[in-house]
C-alpha cells in the first residue's frame, strides 16, 4: 500500500483592499488585508498585520489599517504579515469647490483657489499655455484666486476673487470678449473691469453680471442670444439694455440666455425654437423677455407672482428652482431632459414632480441633474454617453435618484458629462470620455458610474 503525504497549504501572498482609493485632504479610508494561500483559498487577516506608509501624503494606524490623507499626492500603504507584504495606492487630493464641462474638456476650481483643466486642448480651451491634450487634471497657471469657471463648447471663462474676468480657448465669434477674434491658449483679461459677480458660457457666446446689477454679453449672436436687439456678433462685452438693472445671476444654453434679477424674475432671449425661453411661444427674441409665471392665471386674480431663486440653461432647455423649492423646466424634451415624463416640448415653465426641496440644478446638452436639500442626487434625460451615471445607456424621462448617498453638495454638467461634488470636497465624474474629459488617464470608453477625479 502506497501512502502519500499531503502537500502543506502555505500562505503565499497578501491582497490589500481597496487596492486603489481616492480621498481628499483630511479624508479617511480603512484598509483590509486577505491572505492568499497555495491552494487558491483566501482568508481575512485581522491580527498580526502591521500597517505602514511613508507618512508624507497619508498616515496609517499601524494596527488597524485606518489611513488619513494629510497632503495632496499619492501614497503607498503597506500591509506586512510575517515576511510577506501587500500594497495599496492612496491618492489624496485638495478638496474641490466646483466643476464645469465643455464639449471636450473639463475645468474645476479647488478650495484653495487653484484652477485645473483636462481633456482636449486643440483650441487652447484648457488654458495651460499649450495645445496639448491632458488626460489628468492639470494646473492652469499658479494663481490661487479663482472663484468660478464656466465652459462653452471650445472656450472657457474664469471669475477671480478680485472681480476680474479671464477667458481662453476658441474665439472666432468673439466669445472671449477680448476685442478681437484671436484664440488664446492661456487666460487673457476680459477688459479692465474688476466688478464682475457672475459669468456664464453658451456654446459660442458669453454673458456676465456686474456688481452694479447690469448684464453684459458678447460672442456669437446669430439668433439674438446676446439680447442686443440684433443678430450681429460682438467681440467685447456689451451691456444688455433693460428697463431696470438689478440682475444677480445669468446662465447660457447653446443659443439662448436666461438672467435672474433681484426681484426673483427670470428674463430670457435668443433661440426659442423648442420653447427654451419659456415665454409662451417658439419665436426667437433678440431682447430680454419675461419668462411666463407658472401661476399667471392666479396672479390675474390677485395672487403673488412666483419668485425664482436659481436657473440653469441646458442645450435647448432650461431648469429653474422657485424660492419654495419647487423645480420647473421648459424647452426641448426629446430625450426626457425636462423630467416631466411626457416627452413633449414646453414653451412655458412646467412643474417637475411634486417635491419642494430642490437645492441645485444643472443642464447638459440633452440631460439634467439636480441635488435636493437632503443631499441626494437626481438625474434624467439622455444617457447615450452614460451621462446619467447609473451604469446603463438608457434615457430617463423623469428624475431618478443616483445611488443611495445623501452626501452630495452640488452638481455640474457638460454637454455629455456630469460632475458632482461631495460634501467632503471629493469630485466625482461620469459620462463621455472620448476626449479624456473624465481625467482618469484614459481616453475612449464612457464612464458609466460616479468615479473619483484626483
Amino acid at each position: 500500500m502506497v501512502t502519500t503525504t499531503p502537500t502543506p497549504v502555505v500562505l503565499q501572498s497578501l491582497s490589500v483592499s481597496p487596492a486603489t482609493v481616492n480621498v481628499v485632504v483630511g479624508g479617511q479610508q480603512t484598509f483590509a488585508v486577505r491572505g492568499v494561500y497555495s491552494d487558491g483559498s483566501t482568508q481575512a487577516l485581522t491580527t498580526g498585520v502591521a500597517w505602514s506608509s511613508p507618512g508624507t501624503v497619508a498616515t496609517v494606524d499601524a494596527s488597524s489599517g485606518a489611513a488619513k490623507g494629510v497632503a495632496a499626492g499619492v501614497e503607498t500603504i503597506t500591509a506586512t504579515f510575517g515576511t510577506l507584504s501587500g500594497l495599496a495606492r492612496m491618492t489624496v487630493s485638495t478638496p474641490y469647490l466646483l466643476a464645469a464641462g465643455g464639449l471636450e474638456h473639463t475645468l474645476a476650481v479647488k478650495q484653495d483657489g487653484s484652477l485645473y483643466a483636462w481633456g482636449r486642448n486643440q483650441t487652447g480651451q484648457l488654458g495651460d499655455g499649450t495645445f496639448l491634450d491632458r488626460t489628468v487634471p492639470t494646473a492652469v497657471g499658479t494663481s490661487k484666486i479663482w472663484k468660478k469657471v464656466v465652459s462653452g463648447d471650445y472656450h472657457s471663462i474664469g471669475l477671480r476673487t478680485d472681480g476680474t474676468l479671464w477667458a481662453w480657448g476658441r474665439n472666432l465669434n468673439g466669445q472671449l470678449g477680448t476685442g478681437n477674434s484671436a484664440s488664446s491658449g492661456a487666460p487673457v483679461p476680459v477688459g479692465s473691469s474688476a466688478d464682475w459677480i457672475d459669468v456664464a458660457a453658451g456654446s459660442y457666446h458669453s454673458a456676465a453680471v456686474k456688481k452694479d446689477g447690469t448684464v453684459w454679453t458678447w460672442g456669437r449672436n446669430s439668433v439674438g442670444q446676446l439680447g442686443l436687439g440684433d443678430n450681429v456678433d460682438r467681440f467685447d462685452p456689451q451691456q444688455v439694455p433693460t428697463a431696470t438693472n438689478t440682475w444677480v445671476a445669468v446662465s447660457a444654453g447653446t443659443e439662448h440666455t436666461v438672467a435672474l434679477n433681484a426681484s426673483g424674475e427670470l428674463w430670457s432671449w435668443g433661440n426659442s425654437f423648442n420653447g427654451q425661453l419659456g415665454i409662451g411661444t417658439a419665436d426667437n427674441t433678440m431682447v430680454p423677455t419675461l419668462v411666463v409665471d407658472p401661476n399667471s392665471a392666479a396672479v390675474a386674480s390677485g395672487a403673488s407672482p412666483i419668485r425664482w431663486s436659481a436657473v440653469a440653461a441646458g442645450g435647448a432647455h432650461t431648469l429653474a428652482i422657485q424660492t419654495n423649492g419647487r423645480l420647473y423646466a421648459w424647452g426641448m424634451n426629446l430625450k426626457g431632459q425636462l423630467g416631466t415624463g411626457s416627452g413633449a416640448d414646453s414653451n412655458i415653465p412646467t412643474r417637475v414632480g411634486t417635491d419642494g426641496d430642490w437645492a441645485s440644478i444643472s443642464g447638459g446638452r440633452e440631460h439634467s441633474a439636480a441635488t435636493r436639500i437632503g443631499g441626494t442626487l437626481w438625474v434624467w434625460g439622455s444617457n447615450g454617453d452614460a451621462q446619467l451615471g447609473n451604469g446603463t445607456f438608457t434615457a430617463q424621462p423623469q428624475p431618478t435618484q443616483l445611488g443611495a448617498s445623501s452626501n452630495w453638495a452640488r452638481v455640474g454638467t457638460g454637454p455629455f458629462t456630469t460632475f458632482a461634488l461631495g460634501t467632503n470636497g471629493l469630485l466625482m465624474g461620469w459620462g463621455r470620455n472620448t476626449e479624456g474629459q473624465q481625467g482618469n488617464r484614459n481616453v475612449g470608453a464612457a464612464v458609466s458610474t460616479p468615479t473619483a477625479i484626483p
